[in-house]
């Protein structure tokens, strides 16, 4: 299976109809349909790392301020106990928590259910440790690799660039300076296979320092990057900078 890393941008992209959402739609129909799907999501920051391990998991409104219609919403995606055991012991020795609580958020919820609508795909997240530097999310993101030959889809699900603090109240905004540079910066990288210093960013300057405001929304990237072989391309399926330092960058890799 290819691996994908999604720009999930707002939670809005769940209702609307644009060109990120349009693509999401298109990367799934490119690929075969996967027999189930492992998502590191931005918003299961946590201390260690879980996976979620039921048979049914919640659908998580993890978001304030938004219309009634998408706290309505529910992807009713089956789990996959199996799976998240299979990941477990491909994460040996890091201890991973077989998680009984959490459930799908909005970082997972909101792509598939425009990639895949009928909510038909096993759906299972790994979470994100917070106490952990990029060379260690790089390092575990590896050892899921022989789930993509049992046809595993395993994506990311983030931001490249992510700054709510400094986002523009203007939906047509346009990318400020800074957000603009790292992006371009972060593709030429992808692009040059030169994964080195995507891992420890935060050598990057003044740039990265702004743009990976919320690390969380990063890293799911490297958890992707670290699954290319030698042998695979990269394609930026879709990209964009909205509100000003949201940005809306989506990879795919093998496929």
């Amino acid at each position: 299976m290819p691996v994908v890393f999604f720009g999930h941008g707002t939670p809005m992209n769940v209702v609307d109809d644009n060109r990120y959402t349009q693509t999401w739609k298109a990367i799934a129909g490119s690929m075969p349909k996967p027999k189930a799907i492992l998502c590191v999501s931005a918003h299961w920051f946590t201390e260690g790392v879980g996976v979620t391990a039921m048979e049914q998991p919640k659908t998580i409104h993890d978001f304030y301020g938004f219309p009634k219609a998408l706290y309505e919403m529910r992807y009713p995606a089956a789990g996959s106990p199996s799976l998240a055991r299979q990941v477990r012991e491909l994460l040996a020795p890091v201890e991973i928590a077989l998680d009984q609580e959490w459930g799908l958020d909005h970082g997972t919820w909101s792509v598939l259910h425009h990639a895949y609508p009928d909510a038909d795909v096993p759906v299972v997240q790994l979470s994100i440790d917070s106490t952990q530097p990029g060379s260690f999310h790089y390092a575990l993101g590896r050892q899921l690799a022989p789930l993509r030959e049992q046809g595993v889809l395993i994506a990311g699900s983030g931001n490249v660039v992510h700054h709510l603090g400094l986002r523009s109240r203007d939906a047509n905004a346009p990318a400020h300076d800074w957000a603009d540079r790292f992006n371009r910066r972060v593709r030429e990288l992808i692009e040059r296979r030169e994964h080195a210093p995507l891992v420890a960013w935060e050598g990057m300057g003044d740039d990265a320092r702004l743009a990976v405001n919320s690390a969380e929304h990063y890293l799911p990237l490297l958890y992707c990057l670290a699954l290319q072989r030698e042998d695979e391309p990269t394609r930026f399926a879709v990209d964009g900078i909205e509100l000003g330092s949201l940005g809306m960058l989506s990879v795919v890799i093998g496929g």
